[in-house]
């Protein structure tokens, strides 16, 4: 906890404790060594590539959350589960929960997006299907990849997590 709240406090790119973004599992200090050199270097590849990994999603979420911008992600991850949703209830529910936390103004986690893009949005919602958010997240995932996904990999966050594993890779091979 510490070290998150240092990490949040300084608005710092950079933490000591990298196991603090990683999945739960059972040895909480050690699990960043799990990540090979291999994989965190592919993380650079392509955004598409570190957020299909699952280490590298929870890397970029927690590197969002130091420069308090993690609303983007947030979204973006609610839109992939709210596609996967089949019972018209739960979609009308989903659609209108998503509406107010991240698209209507003055959300809470209120994601940048145009005026045109708000009102389309919100006509789509009228009657939601799994595809009335694909515009809107489109926008906010190339607003992560342009923006967001080249400051992850020039943060300490990115580099120090790279050395890290490089690190631990050499002193495992001796």
């Amino acid at each position: 906890m510490k070290t998150r709240l240092g990490c949040l406090s300084n608005k710092s790119d950079s933490c000591s404790d990298f196991s603090e973004f990683l999945p739960p599992g059972p040895d909480r200090s050690t699990r960043y060594l799990k990540l090979s050199t291999d994989e965190v270097t592919k993380w650079a590849d392509s955004f598409d590539v570190l957020l299909s990994n699952k280490y590298g999603l929870a890397a970029f979420r927690a590197f969002l959350k130091t420069e308090f911008s993690d609303e983007n992600i947030e979204f973006w991850l609610a839109c992939e589960d709210y596609k996967k949703i089949k019972s018209p209830t739960k979609l009308v529910s989903k659609a209108n929960k998503i509406f107010k936390e991240f698209i209507e103004v003055q959300a809470p986690r209120e994601v940048n997006i145009d005026y045109r893009t708000r009102q389309e949005t919100k006509q789509k919602l009228l009657e939601p299907t799994s595809s009335s958010l694909n515009e809107i997240q489109a926008k906010v995932y190339s607003l992560m990849e342009k923006d967001s996904y080249p400051r992850f990999l020039r943060s300490k966050f990115y580099q120090e997590l790279l050395n890290r594993t490089q690190m631990y890779c050499q002193r495992k091979s001796v």
